[in-house]
């Protein structure tokens, strides 16, 4: 982390849905976009650099936050005896590690790139609670989530924006 950011401590809760909803405000399907965000957790729990983090939601669409969970599905699809096995290209954003970790079930990376999946058995993962993310990074987080907002005007109002005069949750 930069010398000099201040830092908020978050639940990750709250920093996988802004992750995610990060990704949907870079141009990224809503499936790839919560995957990214529960690999952002645990990326950033384990100690990971935000650099990589920011790189993929830059990248957009055309970046790891989709590549890697398609190719990771494709590894799956070939499972026999719920055991899938498969290589992972090399992976420039060194977020292959924390795609693979988020899984449901018990699965791997190793230094050769070989992913193997066991749908047999549930994922064990340390539980993540809270989270430093400088104040810097929530913001630009933000901001790329905001593009999933409409305006506010009457024009969005009148097409079902907004909550309604008689809403009162």
């Amino acid at each position: 982390m930069a010398a000099g950011l201040c830092t908020v401590i978050r639940s990750a809760n709250e920093v996988m849905v802004l992750a995610a909803k990060a990704a949907r405000g870079a141009g990224v399907p809503p499936e790839q976009a919560s995957r990214f965000g529960a690999a952002a957790v645990l990326h950033l729990g384990g100690g990971g650099a935000l650099d990589p983090l920011d790189a993929a939601l830059q990248a957009g669409p055309d970046g790891p936050i989709m590549s890697l969970p398609l190719v990771i599905t494709r590894i799956a699809e070939g499972h026999k005896g719920g055991i899938a096995q498969g290589l992972l290209a090399p992976d420039p954003s060194g977020l292959a590690n924390s795609y693979v970790a988020a899984l449901p079930c018990e699965a791997s990376l190793q230094r050769d790139g070989t992913v193997r999946i066991d749908f047999n058995r549930p994922a064990i993962r340390p539980v993540v609670s809270r989270i430093d993310l400088p104040d810097e990074i929530y913001g630009a987080w933000s901001v790329l989530a905001a593009r999933l907002l409409v305006p506010e005007s009457e024009v969005s109002r009148s097409c079902g924006a907004g909550s309604a005069t008689s809403d009162n949750d």
